[in-house]
């Protein structure tokens, strides 16, 4: 029922202002489009980052190298070696981020899985790392790119390819990331709640000393979590990359993965869905920062020459009022 509430009133708002800038190129519209496209995204991160601490209580601060890593990997195979086509260089990348994420559960989560938190924590902080000094020995650091799968310029004509949409044009590759979401939202949603092994998950989360109990095997299910958060990272990578723009080493962690995890805060570290809703949450207000910063003005100077860094500012201002508002975020369920 919340998050249906929650879902309606965004909704709402969203439609609203859309609904009050249309036909006006200099209005906020194409930057509300472009928020709803890259919070997509975010959100898809950010599930992968509650579904970690939903099982094990911690923050995975790798996954956005599972996605930097998956997105060098389809590169590899797709424009450097040209050996398979573009969906088989994506396919290859997902099956090795998902046993690299089974790798890093096996040999580093599972032996910490009863230290302090904190230790598994930096755990994955040094795993990152060390995925990012990996990427800069395997490919440099020279900037590469992977294109999408169906470009966003026709060659021919030079002009853009997609459906306009308040004044933007609508690239395939983010049609293609919000497809994704709607299908993983609606796959999550049936997993967790029709599936043995998703109420599992969701048990051990609680207690999983309870789950022990009754038979439920707790490594059995953290290595399912760890493969589907590893699985979840590579996508978000393989989305974001082609549409974001040049692919070197860390570049999700530090594009992608602060706000990811802002999203996850905003919506609620206990909640899938909140996860989605903060990552719109996120996009949303990074654009329309973006674009007032550069529309208003102090004096005679623009906001964004006052306030450098607006989008940024604008996240972390929501992320602190959430927090001392609402520390279990918009749809979570516990601090």
């Amino acid at each position: 029922m919340r998050t249906g509430v929650v879902v309606g009133v965004i909704a709402g708002i969203v439609g609203l202002i859309l609904i009050l800038g249309w036909g006006d190129v200099e209005g906020p519209n194409g930057s509300i489009v472009i928020g709803l496209f890259q919070g997509a995204a975010y959100g898809l991160l950010a599930v992968g980052l509650v579904l970690v601490y939903k099982g094990t209580r911690v923050f995975n601060f790798a996954a956005g190298e599972f996605g930097t890593l998956a997105a060098f990997i389809a590169f590899l195979f797709i424009h450097q070696w040209k050996v398979v086509p573009y969906g088989l260089g994506i396919l290859f990348a997902l099956i090795a981020i998902t046993l690299l994420g089974l790798f890093m559960e096996r040999v580093i989560v599972r032996p910490l899985m009863h230290a302090p938190r904190v230790t598994l924590l930096v755990a994955t902080i040094a795993f990152g790392l060390l995925l990012v000094g990996v990427e800069l020995f395997a490919f440099r650091p020279e900037p590469k790119n992977l294109h999408p799968l169906i470009q966003g310029i026709d060659q021919a004509t030079g002009q853009p390819v997609g459906p306009e949409l308040a004044g933007y044009f609508v690239s395939p590759q983010e049609m293609v990331i919000v497809g994704v979401v709607l299908a993983l939202a609606a796959s999550l949603g049936w997993f967790f709640s029709k599936t043995d092994l998703g109420l599992a998950i969701l048990a051990t989360s609680q207690d999983a000393f309870a789950t022990r109990v009754v038979g439920i095997g707790v490594a059995r299910t953290s290595q399912l979590i760890w493969g589907m958060a590893a699985f979840l990272g590579a996508l978000a990578g393989l989305l974001y990359v082609p549409a974001g723009g040049a692919l070197a080493p860390g570049v999700i962690t530090t594009q992608t993965l602060i706000p990811a995890f802002t999203a996850a805060v905003i919506g609620g570290m206990t909640s899938l869905p909140g996860a989605f809703v903060g990552g719109i949450v996120v996009g949303l207000l990074q654009q329309l920062a973006l674009w007032a910063s550069g529309h208003y003005y102090l004096g005679d100077q623009p906001w964004q020459q006052l306030i450098p860094g607006s989008a940024d500012v604008a996240v972390f201002a929501a992320l602190l009022v959430v927090l001392l508002a609402r520390p279990q975020g918009l749809l979570g369920t516990e601090a």
